[in-house]
């Protein structure tokens, strides 16, 4: 005859333990935040617009002349006056029977400074409006006429200056194969040059980016 051990104290009366979660050991997902709706997933905001959303090419090409046109005339101007400043220099060598001069042509020192000058304003100038202001706005002096912005394709926004610089030394992809990178507007869904392809960046007009 076996004796029976009577369960410990308050033991009999325990309810069964929960039986185990679904999917093989793991724990339900924490409830969403106040107001029921969990957030969207992080990613790019410009997803889905149509192709005529997008900057056009004939535009894209305006701005950038009227970007560079005070590139041209300051560059212009320092090279007229260094052609102008030219300038002949003779030196005389006499020896017991003949007397030879040797004469030079070039530029002044005046005409070299100046030239350098305006080499220094022109760069200047494009830090501040492909760099600084199309960096911190989206817009360049041409875009800002021309209504459109250059924003990143995944928060809608201006990149910042550091990037508005990378974005202008990786046109040299597009330059580097016959100039085609800057032709693939004319084809591309997104009208995105190789460079804006690099740098995730889209031209939209100043309307679009206000709703994005």
């Amino acid at each position: 005859m076996t004796d029976h051990i009577p369960p410990p104290p308050g033991e009999a009366h325990m309810p069964p333990p929960p039986p185990p979660p679904l999917g093989g050991g793991g724990y339900p997902p924490p409830p969403p935040p106040s107001g029921g709706y969990a957030p969207p997933p992080p990613g790019p905001v410009l997803r889905g617009l149509a192709t005529e959303s997008y900057t056009p090419w004939i535009t894209r090409v305006a701005a950038y002349v009227i970007d560079h046109l005070p590139v041209a005339l300051i560059v212009g101007v320092g090279f007229l006056v260094l052609q102008n400043s030219v300038e002949s220099v003779c030196l005389t060598d006499v020896t017991p029977h003949t007397i030879d001069q040797i004469c030079s042509v070039g530029p002044s020192s005046l005409g070299v400074a100046v030239m350098w000058v305006a080499a220094l304003l022109a760069l200047g100038y494009l830090i501040w409006n492909l760099g600084y202001r199309q960096g911190t706005t989206g817009s360049s002096v041409g875009k800002s006429l021309l209504r459109f912005q250059v924003v990143s394709e995944n928060t809608g926004k201006p990149i910042g200056f550091g990037l508005s610089v990378l974005r202008e030394i990786a046109h040299a992809v597009d330059a580097a194969i016959f100039y085609i990178g800057y032709l693939f507007p004319l084809w591309d869904a997104k009208r995105q040059t190789l460079a804006d392809k690099i740098m995730a960046t889209v031209c939209l007009s100043i309307d679009r980016t206000a709703e994005a």
